[in-house]
């Protein structure tokens, strides 16, 4: 038996997305709100996220600290 990594394989991706581009994947993940990092022609997502994701989970993007509204 394979063992599963921490990130989804690329035809997993392609599965869950019902979509054959990295385009039209990247904009499904987009479009669920699902945290990824695209580096090239490649995509990760970690398994961790899209089970959250699967269980209702709403993930909102951190931007870091505005530094600009401490005084």
């Amino acid at each position: 038996m394979e063992a599963v990594g921490e990130f989804l394989r690329p035809q997993e991706i392609k599965r869950m997305a019902s979509a054959c581009t990295i385009d039209e994947q990247e904009a499904f993940l987009k479009k669920e709100g699902i945290p990824h990092k695209r580096i090239g022609k490649r995509i990760l997502v970690s398994r961790a996220q899209v089970r959250e994701w699967l269980t209702g989970v709403i993930f909102t993007p951190s931007r870091g600290i505005n530094l600009g509204a401490v005084r």
